[in-house]
């Protein structure tokens, strides 16, 4: 990269939700490939506010916000040919209430293992390799 060139992050929150050695993705209509549920914030929102409204968006859940646990933050060249492009992942886990449901955005949900990874992004795949690291992804 060079001076001239500026390089571009896209700031996102995720929810790690991992039942059973294995991790919730989601896959958004239209794509091909699959994410940890979450999103980029809106506005001024702090990761709690972001983290909360996303999963509702995507999953129909409420995260309860006393449980939210910072667990790792990554950074990762984003999915595709933009070479200038971060991604930066805050993950959280956290309880929630309600029936795990994708949402009119979400076309299908899956329960990941770490087999699975190669089909989420670079930013994604580190998670994995911690989960998987500390034991908590089979």
């Amino acid at each position: 990269m060079t001076d001239a060139q500026v390089e571009t992050v896209i700031d996102t929150v995720a929810w790690v939700r991992i039942e059973d050695g294995r991790i919730l993705c989601a896959r958004p209509c239209g794509k091909s490939i699959f994410y940890i549920p979450g999103g980029k914030r809106e506005g001024a929102e702090t990761d709690l506010q972001t983290l909360l409204r996303e999963i509702e968006e995507e999953l129909t859940v409420a995260l309860v916000p006393e449980t939210v646990r910072h667990v790792g933050t990554y950074e990762a060249a984003v999915h595709g040919p933009a070479n200038d492009v971060t991604v930066r992942m805050s993950c959280y886990t956290a309880d929630y209430r309600g029936t795990l449901t994708a949402s009119s955005e979400i076309e299908e949900m899956a329960w990941f293992g770490y087999a699975d990874r190669p089909l989420v992004p670079p930013v994604d795949q580190l998670l994995f390799d911690d989960l998987a690291a500390a034991g908590l992804l089979r």
